[in-house]
């Protein structure tokens, strides 16, 4: 495993980390969950990376059991807060102090950890004074529950808005997590200068595009039994790329992987650590032998020609539209 540091800070995170967004409490059940943290733990990777609202609260209590007995000091473990759980009252949600406030301690609890290494906006909430939000993030910090501060799927825009505040309370806010992969490159334009100029990294989730870019969804043909894109809940996140175009043009990255030595997954985790200002690519997996694979990705350097074909390829189904950046 390779390490990158995360942002303008102390903080180094493995290259790969592991993520239970649609796994964990949901979709895998528990003991297959632990055996895919196992080996994550066996292959070296340290960051682990999950959220309140996920399996609604189920996915970090499942992750705290996984991780019980480890060294808390050789893990960096993230958490995130913004959406309703629950029973859904008015103040269940949003980035307001109270839902802050009392989302931190009910998180630590699950996770089973006096802090965070990393406290995460899920989104940006437009109806709570940004002030409000970063002073209690600031709180948080100053009481030892999180040590460092970062955000999801944030605009440009907002990040700098974010980055100001961040400095005038003397906090550290240092990343960025969003969606990035070979087929959506929204974040180029506007948010990796922009974080870059502000000390941001990215930590990167979905790299394989929901499984797409491992070339098993073939054009006019159903989904695997079983994979994600046959799921309900994950067909909803996977289907703006389950077009015969973009299927299509996937099957033709296959010879490019091989000449590469990689596997389809391996090449799209690759891809997305060549961005210097990626600080990390979240995987996440329902069988051990899928983080086995994936984390092969870390410290593999692609040839310019190689990145080069990659973009040939796959010309005409890349979206780079920054104003896509919550999407899909």
């Amino acid at each position: 495993m390779e390490f990158r540091r995360l942002g303008r800070s102390g903080l180094n995170i493995s290259e790969i980390s592991y993520g239970n967004w649609l796994t964990h409490g949901s979709q895998v059940e528990e003991e297959q969950a632990l055996a895919c943290v196992r080996a994550a733990l066996d292959a070296g990777i340290t960051t682990f990376d999950t959220a309140d609202v996920y399996a609604n609260t189920k996915a970090e209590a499942v992750l705290g059991r996984a991780l019980k007995g480890e060294r808390r000091a050789s893990l960096e473990i993230f958490t995130k807060v913004f959406w309703p759980t629950g029973p859904k009252g008015p103040n269940d949600k949003g980035l307001g102090r109270k839902h802050i406030m009392e989302s931190i301690d009910a998180s630590l609890e699950r996770l089973g950890t006096d802090y965070v290494d990393l406290y995460q906006a899920h989104r940006f909430d437009q109806t709570v004074p940004l002030e409000e939000t970063m002073t209690a993030f600031a709180d948080v910090v100053r009481s030892g529950k999180a040590l460092y501060i970062g955000v999801s799927e944030w605009s440009a825009e907002q990040i700098a808005r974010g980055a100001a505040l961040a400095r005038e309370l003397k906090i550290p806010f240092i990343s960025n997590q969003p969606q990035y992969s070979m087929l959506w490159r929204v974040i180029e334009p506007q948010v990796v200068p922009t974080s870059e100029r502000e000390g941001l990294s990215q930590i990167v989730w979905s790299p394989v595009a929901q499984g797409v870019l491992t070339g098993k969804y073939l054009p006019g043909q159903q989904a695997p039994a079983g994979s994600r894109a046959a799921d309900e809940s994950g067909s909803k996140a996977i289907s703006s790329f389950m077009r015969d175009e973009v299927l299509e043009k996937v099957q033709k990255l296959k010879p490019l992987a091989e000449e590469a030595g990689l596997t389809m997954a391996q090449l799209a985790v690759a891809w997305v650590l060549q961005n210097p200002n990626v600080a990390s690519a979240i995987i996440g997996a329902s069988r051990p032998e899928q983080v086995t694979d994936n984390v092969k990705a870390a410290g593999v350097k692609l040839e310019p020609e190689l990145l080069e074909k990659i973009d040939a390829v796959l010309e005409g189904v890349v979206e780079s539209n920054p104003g896509l950046t919550k999407a899909p």
